[in-house]
């Protein structure tokens, strides 16, 4: 019996032993970046934007893993599962870490319970864009027709549950008017449905809709941010037209399953830091009106809850779930 005793302790010493020395050599093999959506859209733009900086920082690669399926829940959830030694990390987002929370009933991951922030990186707001052909020409025209026509004017959205349908829903909720959904997988998929003439509006990440409006391909009605788009300060906020209340941006950022030790954390989120304020990261952000979100550790934490908290309430309070 005694011996057993001692065999146990021993191997509890080494445990010990062995996890703050995996912390000091931390990171010595490749890091992965879950991407909860498919290619193209602010998800992945703001994962492939950050991770060569990332990688310099940390000195080992970082790849990037697109894990879409049911909105952002399949690899959310596979992102919680991993091992929490700072190998696998999850690009959150407004959608993934704030809005499923009010969405659903039941998630197969906590996006405060799951996950430890590293750090936020970037923000834009949503944008409200049209297929050239559409008739109205303001956002006041396009809720005068959804009023007289209930469930004709037709949106698009990059799934049930996206940062897109909840924008195009609670527009609808507040404005009180009745509006038809089309979900497509992604962001990239809508677009060739909407220049064609088949779906009437979209409200989506405005990092993938500037170059569309820019080419000419859609046209822009309205941000749904307090404050207007800086690199389209001519496009109203869907506020200050008077017609509907929302205040909704897209943010992005690092997390890392719940239970990391400090020391990997310490050294991700100074490695995210730094290739924060890499002036490539800054000039790709700025082209796009993407805002930098340069928050320290315990502010980065209590947004995230914020974040969850205020959307937990508008949504339940509107009614909006993700089979809407």
């Amino acid at each position: 019996m005694k011996g057993s005793i001692r065999l146990a302790f021993g191997l509890a010493l080494l445990l010990a032993a062995g996890a703050p020395a995996g912390a000091q050599t931390f990171p010595d093999r490749p890091i992965k970046i879950v991407v909860p959506n498919p290619p193209g859209g602010g998800f992945d733009l703001s994962a492939r934007v950050i991770a060569d900086p990332l990688s310099r920082a940390l000195g080992q690669p970082v790849i990037i893993e697109n894990k879409a399926g049911s909105g952002t829940l399949v690899g959310s959830g596979f992102a919680a599962r991993a091992p929490a030694d700072g190998y696998t990390l999850l690009l959150g987002g407004t959608s993934n870490m704030a809005l499923n929370i009010g969405l659903y009933e039941k998630l197969p991951y906590d996006p405060i319970k799951d996950f430890t922030p590293i750090g936020l990186i970037v923000t834009w707001p949503f944008m409200l864009v049209s297929r050239m052909e559409l008739p109205q020409k303001t956002l006041a025209e396009v809720i005068d027709t959804a009023r007289k026509n209930p469930d004709k004017v037709i949106f698009a959205t990059g799934g049930l549950g996206t940062g897109q349908h909840i924008a195009a829903s609670l527009l609808a909720h507040s404005a009180g008017i009745k509006i038809t959904m089309a979900p497509y997988g992604s962001a990239q998929a809508a677009y060739p449905d909407l220049i064609g003439g088949r779906v009437d509006l979209f409200f989506d990440n405005a990092s993938t809709a500037l170059p569309q409006v820019r080419g000419g391909a859609v046209r822009a009605f309205a941000v749904s941010s307090a404050k207007r788009y800086s690199v389209m300060p001519y496009v109203p906020t869907v506020q200050e037209t008077g017609l509907a209340k929302l205040d909704m941006e897209t943010w992005f950022g690092l997390f890392a399953p719940a239970g990391t030790p400090e020391p990997v954390l310490a050294k991700l989120r100074d490695a995210i830091r730094t290739a924060r304020a890499d002036p490539e990261v800054v000039k790709i952000f700025g082209a796009s009106g993407g805002a930098i979100n340069a928050l320290n550790v315990a502010e980065t934490d209590a947004f995230v809850k914020r974040e969850a908290e205020r959307w937990n309430a508008l949504l339940r309070e509107a009614g909006i779930t993700a089979q809407q």
